[in-house]
């Protein structure tokens, strides 16, 4: 029998609406993206306080905890409560780190919006073992990129969030939006543990992930936790997470918009099947 885990499903709107005044001096209701402080506890112990759209708190949750390697197991996590009156997440697990307290103390700043600091010896709980290869084909990005154009319903409406995809190759299986990237993929590694057994089970199925935002040192982890070996972006690449996509084997594909990409690709995994027309004399170069 699957094991049970009892939640809250304490969602909230992902938008709000306000009065702007345009540069005509005309006013109109505008929507916002919502931000919602969530402060999370862990067996009674506070963790994080988290920023958040509210949209899926319960997963949110439930992946940080996992990414931050705070929850050892499914099995382990027990229940996830979300009380917006009072802006906490309660969850409830059998077991917790035997080193919690010096996992805490060891904190490390990190250039995530919406979060901050990464809980030590994170590296040290992403298997050493080189991912599963992916190969991935120009064709399929080129196809997949227009497949998420009918996704990013908040930022289309009230912009000020990021985005983040599991895909199998050009499907796209489950989308996020929330204030942080981190938030986003968070919720993601959340869903999976929430939705096991279920056809939601996106995370299982997935082997390309996609973000909006840039390909940090934590991005790569994050993804290597979940087992996936191609994150797409189209925003940049950071040193580190260049350094880390090399030790773990993932291929990382940058400032992907459009035709216009670039590939970091050090096990030659990418196959161009579909290159663009050649520029003419002229043409400007894309750098978005």
């Amino acid at each position: 029998m699957p094991h049970s885990i009892q939640r809250s499903h304490a969602r909230l709107p992902v938008t709000l609406d306000i009065q702007v005044v345009d540069e005509f001096g005309q006013s109109h209701t505008q929507p916002i993206a919502a931000e919602r402080a969530l402060t999370v506890y862990l067996n009674r112990r506070e963790i994080v306080t988290l920023m958040s759209l509210g949209e899926d708190p319960e997963a949110l949750v439930v992946g940080y905890l996992r990414n931050q390697g705070l929850i050892g197991t499914r099995e382990d996590l027990e229940a996830v409560f979300v009380d917006w009156e009072v802006e906490a997440a309660a969850v409830v697990t059998r077991h917790l780190p035997e080193d919690l307290e010096t996992r805490l103390g060891q904190r490390t700043v990190t250039t995530g919006c919406g979060q901050g600091t990464v809980f030590g010896r994170l590296l040290d709980s992403v298997p050493r073992a080189r991912l599963t290869p992916t190969p991935l084909k120009q064709s399929v990005m080129y196809a997949l990129l227009e497949n998420l154009g009918a996704y990013n319903e908040t930022y289309r409406s009230a912009g000020a969030v990021h985005g983040c995809a599991l895909c199998r190759q050009e499907q796209v299986l489950d989308f996020v939006e929330d204030v942080g990237r981190h938030n986003a993929v968070d919720t993601l590694a959340g869903r999976e543990w929430l939705n096991e057994g279920s056809s939601d089970a996106a995370c299982t199925q997935a082997d390309i992930f996609y973000t909006t935002g840039r390909l940090t040192s934590e991005m790569v982890l994050k993804v290597a936790q979940m087992g996936i070996s191609v994150l797409l972006s189209r925003s940049g690449v950071t040193q580190k997470g260049v350094e880390l996509a090399e030790r773990f084997g993932v291929l990382l594909v940058a400032r992907a918009k459009g035709r216009h990409f670039q590939v970091i690709d050090t096990q030659q995994r990418f196959i161009f099947d579909a290159p663009p027309p050649p520029r003419r004399p002229g043409d400007r170069r894309q750098t978005g």
